[in-house]
């Protein structure tokens, strides 16, 4: 790992990233024929060269911090060489400084008329999420969805802290590379918020498995995926996420979850928004008692 900047950025980023790419991806999935033993996992510096078609000398240096200046097409074939996907080649772009910076916000709030949209989904969850992964806003279906854990104020301590994951996560494994993957999508977005960078330290001296994965340098972006819950009261959803770009906020993200109609898990789904709706109407009824 590469010294740090006054921010606490890694001053070779760039390679930092490269290397830990290319100790991530085998041979085979780069079509190379692999003969006798190894010793290492991942490819060599040559192989990704050879991939690339760029000198080893070239690539070296990119890894060491050597070289500031890499062309779109050279970084387009050493995405291609380490079969990254589309947030991790951008991620690779942002490094290299090869695409203006979005300037994001780690918003704390969303606005009257996104908190409204919200509030519509009365039959799913809805929330918001900042590039820390701050669950800055939600629905009450949302809120009875998480109710299982103690501090619902962040995705990655819910996920590496509470100790309901792994009952609430039928994979933890995934749902944990998911959310490590997310929050290095954050940090490429702002790439000195000291608050990425204090999180990532904190739940790194919290969660072996979470720095591990830190430091794999996956780049994965939420977009439509599927997830397995296991709720105390309503018990195994098994639900696809899909979300959506706060187009007035940049950096907001919002995630709605569904369950496919005629299912178990969509039968358990409005089961949820019953108890969230009960939930609900027994505070206002308590609140106007008083």
């Amino acid at each position: 790992m590469s010294p740090t900047t006054s921010a606490g950025r890694p001053e070779n980023a760039l390679g930092d990233f490269l290397r830990a790419r290319r100790a991530a991806t085998s041979p085979e999935a780069s079509g190379l024929a692999v003969s006798g033993s190894r010793r290492v996992a991942g490819l060599r510096r040559e192989e990704v060269a050879v991939l690339a078609d760029v000198s080893v000398d070239y690539y070296a240096r990119l890894e060491q911090g050597r070289e500031r200046g890499p062309s779109p097409q050279v970084l387009g074939a050493i995405a291609r060489a380490l079969n990254l996907n589309e947030h991790s080649t951008a991620h690779l772009h942002l490094l290299a400084g090869i695409l203006p910076e979005r300037r994001m916000r780690a918003h704390r709030q969303v606005s009257p008329v996104l908190q409204q949209l919200l509030d519509t989904y009365a039959a799913v969850p809805a929330f918001v999420l900042n590039p820390r992964l701050d669950i800055v806003a939600s629905n009450t279906v949302a809120d009875t969805l998480f109710a299982p854990f103690v501090e619902r104020g962040n995705l990655l301590r819910m996920v590496f802290v509470d100790p309901s994951a792994p009952h609430f996560y039928r994979d933890w494994a995934r749902a944990a590379e998911a959310a490590v993957a997310s929050l290095r999508v954050g940090l490429g977005e702002m790439p000195d918020d000291p608050g990425i960078l204090q999180l990532a330290a904190e739940l790194g001296e919290a969660s072996a498995e979470f720095g591990r994965l830190w430091w794999q340098q996956d780049v994965r972006g939420k977009t439509r995926a599927a997830k397995e819950f296991t709720h105390p009261a309503v018990g195994h959803l098994s639900l696809t996420y899909q979300a959506f770009d706060v187009r007035d906020s940049p950096g907001l993200q919002l995630v709605v979850y569904l369950a496919e109609p005629g299912t178990p898990s969509a039968d358990a789904l409005v089961l949820l928004a019953t108890l969230a709706s009960y939930q609900t109407s027994s505070v206002e009824r308590s609140s106007g008692a008083r």
